[in-house]
């Protein structure tokens, strides 16, 4: 085991004044804690700055506050802010390797840290962390397995959003924007759908280890059903609650938290129950439930949620809102067009999943073989 500080330059970021921070983009941009992930910043710096602290595309940085992330700088060079701080590998250590090694300590550093309202990282627990370090020819062979597996995985999640993009381009290109509903005939979703809504008390006394199934928001996702975190209903409690039972083809909607996110119940999740979502059970001779689903999910759908969303902290939709949004109605044959290409299109997302999962895997379970 070696010190951190022994095998690698620890640079702190400077406490830059507030007053200079600007939008204009034409002055430098200033890396703050939120910005370490993505790569980016969208805040700026007015003032005079000490060269000392710019940071390049390459350097790598680690945030104090929150989660403690540690990533690449990604975009054009930038200002080193107080709470964020730059690591230099020295001659013998492998940058690459010390990122990886240094994710999985600052996780259990973070794991174990105290808070009442953000976690904070300091200079002394960074100072004396330790490391393993092997020798330079073993760290390099262990970056370049863990960076190929990284790029996989990148390369299956924007696989992932393109096809999600490739779904929303579709229904733009046979439906026209938000702002052309006027081109179809209208109606609202309550005319083609019966609208109910999951069990909405706190449903404990009915949990169970093992029993039906139940959805909540969590499983609901943009067009997909999340397939985890299930709680499931004892065999009483599922029978108490006849109107929340998922069938088929049911349309399910998020109330809470994300209001609107909609998927369509595949025959899998048929005789499942609900805990406070909306269902909408369509008339399949009138609309074509992944049509429902899309439109929810769409702008279309979207802007007039958010008109008809209260709740400052906790945004929520109610069903009333849900029954009276305007849907528009092009013929069956169009949206039953549509439904077939999310079909297929979905086909191709369950395959890149599946790899993606399965690269996940592997990378999860070597990053605990090398770190522990």
């Amino acid at each position: 085991m070696v010190k951190l500080t022994d095998v690698c330059d620890i640079q702190y970021g400077y406490a830059f004044d507030s007053k200079c921070f600007t939008e204009d983009n034409s002055y430098m941009p200033l890396v703050r804690i939120r910005d370490i992930k993505r790569g980016f910043s969208e805040t700026f710096y007015a003032g005079e700055y000490p060269e000392k602290y710019i940071v390049h595309v390459g350097d790598l940085l680690v945030g104090m506050d929150g989660e403690f992330n540690i990533a690449h700088w990604k975009s054009q060079k930038a200002l080193l802010n107080q709470r964020v701080c730059k690591l230099v590998a020295r001659e013998g250590t492998n940058e690459e390797y010390l990122r990886f090694a240094m994710t999985k300590s600052l996780k259990d550093i973070e794991r174990k840290t105290a808070f009442v309202t953000v976690k904070h990282l300091s200079a002394k627990e960074l100072n004396k962390l330790e490391l393993n370090l092997p020798t330079i020819e073993e760290q390099n062979r262990i970056a370049k397995i863990l960076s190929k597996l990284e790029r996989v995985i990148d390369w299956r999640e924007k696989e992932l959003q393109y096809l999600e993009n490739l779904i929303e381009s579709r229904f733009i290109e046979l439906f026209g924007t938000e702002n052309e509903l006027d081109k179809w005939p209208c109606c609202t979703i309550g005319e083609v759908a019966d609208v109910c809504v999951g069990v909405v008390i706190k449903p404990t006394q009915y949990y169970a280890d093992k029993g039906i199934p139940a959805f909540r928001s969590l499983n609901i996702g943009k067009m997909q059903v999340k397939d985890n975190d299930w709680v499931y209903f004892t065999e009483e409690g599922h029978q108490k609650n006849q109107k929340s039972i998922i069938h088929k083809n049911d349309v399910l909607v998020v109330r809470s938290g994300a209001p609107g996110t909609a998927c369509v119940a595949t025959e899998k999740y048929d005789g499942y129950n609900a805990i406070d979502i909306i269902i909408a059970h369509p008339d399949s001779s009138k609309v074509n439930p992944v049509f429902l689903a899309a439109f929810t999910n769409m702008p279309h759908g979207m802007n007039q949620i958010r008109e008809k969303t209260s709740g400052a902290a906790q945004q929520h939709f109610n069903v009333g809102g849900y029954k009276t949004m305007c849907l528009i109605m092009p013929s069956m044959e169009l949206q039953n067009q549509f439904a077939a290409f999310v079909e297929q299109t979905n086909k191709s997302k369950s395959a890149v999943q599946k790899s993606l999962d399965e690269a996940q895997l592997l990378f999860d379970s070597l990053m605990q073989k090398y770190f522990g």
